[in-house]
């Protein structure tokens, strides 16, 4: 059984619909990554979920249980991350995560949580004191403080320095790893494809695509690159006898499959018309190509 299961949602604002009709599930030990702009309708979603909204239709379900009518149950097994806390001014890590794990029969040592997250340099510090990063670590500690079975991330990164990054990484993949269903929200789209394994894209509260990280685009293999100067696009598209598109101001896509024998002749071509390659990427678009290209297709549809 899924630990996250959503069936044709549909959440209305009056005559909007925040959410129309979105479907997808999390599975246990499963992190997916509920991807979209702003406004898209991932809070509304993950509010649902949470049990502090009530579907116009369709139907949710955590562990089995409806968010709204079992919440008193469920929400012992829940784990949440906020992008902004509500801890207490002047409370220090150790003090809050102590506090929190006396709400539980069976939580996590507060001491482990602050090593694990590499908060034990500021286990004292007032909790205004603390950086960005630090509080978004802390948030992090003190929803898995209860051993949940189900976390809801929003931004789990969000401000955290590129060492305290690896660390809640490491974190995400421990939880994973005993089973706990994860789902995510971010707009750092690099940390999602290190975090998850499937990610669900919406925009104006519609799915518009769901897979892996690698695989969402359904594109074929690509080479993209960069250059330093301006390039004829129509020149090395006949000299490739491919088509070569100029996607950014000097990024360039070739629309042909990949070989060595194609990279060699792009790499002459520059070589001869004295441009220097300053990027060079062979495979399926990257997630955040993905997500632009989704995005703007559905806002000018």
């Amino acid at each position: 059984m899924p630990a996250i299961e959503v069936k044709d949602l549909r959440v209305n604002f009056g005559d909007r619909a925040a959410v129309d009709g979105v479907s997808f599930d999390v599975q246990p030990g499963e992190v997916v990554a509920l991807l979209g702009p702003n406004g898209a309708g991932k809070t509304t979603t993950v509010e649902t979920l949470e049990g502090y909204r009530s579907p116009t239709s369709g139907s949710v379900r955590v562990l089995g249980l409806d968010p709204v009518r079992d919440h008193r149950r469920l929400v012992k097994d829940l784990g949440v991350v906020l992008q902004r806390g509500g801890v207490y001014p002047v409370m220090s890590p150790a003090r809050v995560l102590r506090l929190f794990a006396s709400y539980y029969e069976r939580p996590r040592s507060p001491d482990e949580l602050l090593g694990l997250l590499a908060l034990e340099d500021v286990a004292s510090t007032p909790y205004k004191r603390l950086s960005g990063g630090e509080q978004q670590r802390l948030a992090l500690a003190l929803a898995l403080v209860g051993r949940p079975r189900v976390c809801f991330l929003d931004e789990p990164t969000a401000g955290v320095d590129p060492a305290g990054r690896i660390a809640v990484r490491d974190v995400i993949a421990a939880c994973r790893n005993e089973g706990v269903a994860i789902l995510l929200t971010s707009h750092e789209l690099d940390e999602v494809e290190r975090l998850a394994e499937r990610v669900v894209i919406i925009d104006h509260g519609k799915v518009l695509a769901a897979g892996p990280p690698d695989e969402v685009g359904g594109g074929e293999e690509e080479i993209r690159f960069r250059v330093d100067g301006p390039l004829d696009t129509t020149a090395l598209g006949a000299a490739l006898n491919a088509t070569v598109t100029e996607e950014a101001p000097s990024s360039y896509r070739i629309g042909a499959p990949p070989s060595p024998g194609l990279v060699a002749e792009l790499t002459a071509w520059l070589a001869a018309h004295d441009l220097a390659l300053a990027d060079l990427r062979i495979g399926r678009e990257r997630l955040e190509d993905v997500f632009l290209r989704l995005v703007k297709t559905e806002a000018d549809s």
